[in-house]
């Protein structure tokens, strides 16, 4: 897996999993909505963990900085 995520992407990703997890938590969303929520944040944070999003890839995108 060659990474393809740069530091603002992560974060981005990262920030938005936690708002989702906030609203849930304090009821502000539920049922179906929130479980679909809940697993994309689940995916944005192990996409962020990994620098690596599979869904750049057939596109040929990376926000990451060139070395």
């Amino acid at each position: 897996m060659k990474k393809n995520m740069g530091t603002v992407d992560k974060v981005i990703r990262i920030l938005v999993a936690v708002i989702v997890v906030v609203l849930f938590f304090t009821h502000v969303i539920s049922g179906v909505l929130a479980i679909i929520l809940l697993a994309l944040s689940a995916i944005f944070v192990i996409t962020s963990l990994l620098s690596f999003c599979p869904l750049y890839l057939p596109f040929g995108l990376s926000t990451r900085k060139k070395e």
